[in-house]
């Protein structure tokens, strides 16, 4: 068994991988391993790296000794107060964690969690500057994804490939722990370092993944309370797998990984047995109540681009770009931000001509107060205008209409929220159901069906022209 990892905060550990991260670009040193999130950057994929990399972190599992580098794979954004605005729910449960501590206490405002994030974290587009700055043209890196399993941008061979705003940097995949569809992209088993993870399996939220991953190779033991930074990356670890399994309460995501992880991590922050849910509920309110009211802080574009994600396919040797938003709240929500359903298409057609989008995709899942909390998913799919795939397109979404309309229980839309007129409701409907141009909008009844199972009924219906 590995041996226990010196005591030291989250914190010290995180400035510490900063160090290793900037001592590889001015000294040419070998590469640290990034443990880099999937692009849609949220919770979940954010903490699986942080959470990995605090165990990994120049441990001896593999040889030789590694530095291991949380990578926040936002490659428009810099570590600082923007960070904050546009995750909030992070930098809350961090502060949960971490920002009450005498020796290294800071606010969860603008200002002190700007400068800690500075200090603390790299995102993509830190990493990029910082090759600028020292006018670094090319350079080779190891990585372990988390969270996602294939690159945006590959160089050829198996498990090697770049990412979006970071392509001077070709990285080398020497592991993987995630729960989404396996891309076929990541290196065999055999050609990985010895003691680095491949696993892709299922699991309400990748986080719970990532601590029994630790825990079956030594890295994370149990007992020891007390311990400030075990104490504080279980704490950080419980935020994300709360946040994607509803409090454990979502028959539909939670699954035996996430209540084993929540079993070995809530006795390092609670005595008591009988107390964890007790004390865990208002800890997942207070980040779950930080992430709903993250988007009044955004607007209209950055909503959409917030909880994002692309493919492209291939049918017929034609590539066809796919976009898939994300979102926690309302289409009728979205749409009053944006001023009216005629202006929310326009920002999507303008996502579609960023990204050279073919069909672009929007789900969302929020829960209604005028329906007793009931969780609730809507449903808007459009092809892009003025497409010259516009056939192939058509036929592709006809497919995946025709196949899985009973599987997603699609259903004409009709407002799941108070305050949305009889006349508000008949434009959402005429504006955002048209024939000619391909696009619909509905009311999705299986509530089961989340990303991870559209995005591959629709990628397939695709691919399959």
């Amino acid at each position: 068994m590995a041996s226990k990892i010196p005591s030291r905060s989250l914190l010290t550990f995180l400035k510490e991988a900063r160090r290793a991260h900037l001592q590889f670009l001015s000294s040419g040193s070998p590469s640290p391993i990034y443990v880099v999130g999937n692009p849609s950057v949220d919770l979940d994929s954010i903490i699986s790296a942080i959470v990995y990399s605090y165990f990994a972190h120049n441990r001896a599992h593999i040889t030789p000794v590694r530095p291991h580098v949380p990578l926040i794979n936002l490659s428009n954004v810099s570590a600082g107060p923007e960070l904050r605005r546009l995750r909030p729910e992070f930098v809350k449960a961090l502060w949960l964690c971490t920002g009450k501590s005498e020796s290294e206490k800071w606010e969860d405002t603008p200002e002190s969690a700007g400068d800690m994030l500075r200090e603390h974290i790299v995102t993509v587009q830190d990493f990029a500057e910082q090759l600028r700055e020292r006018y670094i043209q090319e350079q080779s890196a190891d990585a372990l994804m988390v969270d996602w399993n294939a690159m945006p941008v590959r160089d050829g061979q198996r498990g090697r490939g770049s990412l979006d705003g970071l392509s001077s940097v070709v990285f080398q995949v020497v592991g993987c722990v995630d729960h989404h569809l396996d891309e076929d992209f990541l290196p065999s088993a055999e050609s990985l370092p010895s003691g680095q993870p491949l696993v892709v399996k299922q699991a309400g939220s990748c986080t719970s993944l990532v601590v029994n991953t630790l825990r079956e190779k030594g890295l994370w033991q149990g007992g020891d309370k007390g311990d400030t930074g075990d104490m504080q990356v279980a704490q950080l670890a419980l935020s994300s797998i709360l946040i994607d399994t509803a409090n454990l309460t979502s028959k539909d995501k939670t699954t035996n990984h996430d209540t084993d992880a929540f079993a070995f991590l809530s006795p390092k922050i609670h005595n008591e047995p009988n107390t964890v849910h007790t004390m865990t509920t208002p800890f997942y309110e207070q980040i779950h109540a930080t992430k709903q009211n993250s988007l009044d802080l955004l607007t209209v574009d950055e909503i959409l681009v917030r909880d994002y994600k692309q493919w492209e396919e291939k049918p017929c040797g034609e590539s066809v770009r796919l976009g898939f938003c994300s979102t926690v709240r309302s289409l009728p929500w979205i749409i009053r931000k944006a001023g009216d359903s005629r202006k929310l298409l326009g920002s999507l057609r303008a996502l579609c001509d960023r990204e050279g989008l073919d069909i672009v995709v929007v789900m969302t899942a929020f829960t209604s107060p005028v329906r007793d909390s009931q969780f609730c998913r809507e449903l808007l799919v459009l092809a892009a205008d003025g497409d010259n795939k516009n056939e192939v397109v058509k036929e592709a979404l006809d497919s995946f209409i025709s196949k899985a309309n009973s599987q997603l229980g699609l259903a004409d839309w009709y407002p799941l929220e108070d305050g949305v007129s009889e006349t508000s409701s008949q434009d959402i409907k005429s504006t955002l159901n048209q024939d000619e141009s391909w696009r619909r909008v509905w009311v999705q009844t299986n509530l089961s069906m989340s990303r991870k199972q559209v995005a591959p009924l629709l990628r397939e219906a695709i691919a399959t022209q």
